[in-house]
């Protein structure tokens, strides 16, 4: 039940290849059509059903924490934030101490994609999987994380951004954990979900689950621009 299962979203990075677009705000708060990209992340949990959220802070935290305390979007925000940079699993580790549920989703701030949550965590459950990432088709797989699947859906492989992996589709950045996952985390402080964590959880409750819909990311300014036409295009 999505109005039980916190949603942890990652918002703290510092966005460096997007500085020449996008200098004034971090990078989750690029403007869409007059909002913050974040908006359209949070948006898409509350219709369907998330009631409760856990922003991972860090670059301009201040900006990102007093806007969702002004705006709250009839949500329950908690802000963890973090003094230096600490990479997606380090954030997502800081965070611990906030995560009520289990399990609980986690998603990338600077990319959206639009997934039947209920869906994926049914599908979560019913493989009684450890952690599931969402998986979606692109172009260009090697500017993305690509994953390959075996008969059950089960993870085989996990690469990051490396040309002409091919594979099943690539990582839409939307994952479900069980609370155990902390298990498989590095005992340090700064390190990688998707360097460090998800090639030690292949063949442990690992599982993909498919979508046909779009992904957008705004990872640098080229597909900012292409993230801000076609998501003012689906407003329309």
């Amino acid at each position: 039940m999505l109005s039980k299962t916190d949603a942890v979203i990652l918002c703290g990075g510092q966005g460096k290849r997007l500085r020449p677009v996008v200098s004034a705000t971090s990078k989750v708060m690029a403007d869409i059509s007059g909002r913050p990209f974040l908006d359209i992340v949070i948006a898409h949990l509350k219709k369907q059903g998330v009631r409760r959220v856990i922003l991972c802070t860090g670059y301009k935290a201040d900006q990102v924490e007093d806007y969702y305390r002004k705006n709250p979007h009839g949500l329950a925000f908690e802000f963890s934030r973090e003094s230096d940079p600490l990479g997606t699993g380090g954030a997502l580790k800081n965070a611990w101490y906030f995560i009520e549920s289990d399990p609980f989703l986690v998603f990338n701030g600077d990319s959206f994609c639009a997934v039947d949550l209920n869906a994926f965590l049914d599908f979560h459950q019913s493989k009684l999987a450890r952690a599931s990432v969402v998986i979606s088709r692109a172009k260009d797989v090697s500017a993305f994380g690509s994953i390959f699947l075996d008969e059950d859906v089960k993870v085989l492989k996990f690469r990051e951004k490396e040309p002409g992996q091919g594979g099943h589709g690539v990582n839409a950045g939307v994952y479900c954990f069980n609370e155990d996952i902390l298990l498989s985390m590095p005992d340090i402080k700064r390190f990688s979900l998707e360097q460090d964590v998800f090639p030690a959880l292949v063949g442990k409750g690992f599982y993909g689950f498919c979508v046909d819909a779009p992904f957008y990311d705004i990872g640098t300014p080229e597909r900012y621009e292409a993230a801000r036409q076609a998501l003012e295009r689906l407003k329309q």
